[in-house]
């Protein structure tokens, strides 16, 4: 079984940009509420527990800051009240040939915030910043 196991190391987003390596990738979650239920007159002494709501986290990229890369804050910058450029995104876990394997399929996914990185005069760290989207559906597929 553990030579099926997958890495998580090598994937790659798709977010409707230009191509942008990411060092990171998390809030691929979904959580199904359950609604609790008991008729008056039932025999039961527990109620019955039935599917509500799902609900999706928000999903925190993470990458390199490059020199003249402007797309994020583009993209953020399309943010007015009520309305913002929404994309649908695809994450995908590849194998060795560069296959997917696994897919996140992301619905209608917009910027909610972006975290720059942190300036400290004695590291010599790559700078990271930290993009934090919103969405409306994840959709799982193993290939």
């Amino acid at each position: 079984m553990a030579e099926n196991a997958l890495v998580n190391f090598h994937f790659k987003v798709e977010w409707g940009g230009t191509r942008i390596g990411f060092t990171e990738v998390t809030g691929l979650d979904i959580e199904q509420e359950v609604l609790e239920y008991r008729e008056g007159a039932s025999p039961k002494d527990a109620p019955l527990k039935i599917p509500g709501l799902r609900r999706y986290s928000n999903i925190i990229l993470k990458r390199g800051v490059f020199k003249s890369d402007n797309e994020y804050y583009e993209w953020l910058n399309t943010i007015q009240l009520n309305s913002v450029e929404k994309r649908d995104i695809t994450i995908s876990l590849l194998n060795e040939s560069h296959e997917p394997v696994v897919v996140w399929v992301v619905k209608s996914a917009w910027p909610i915030g972006l975290k720059s990185t942190n300036l400290h005069s004695t590291n010599s760290e790559i700078a990271i910043e930290t993009l934090e989207i919103a969405h409306e559906g994840l959709r799982i597929e193993h290939t």
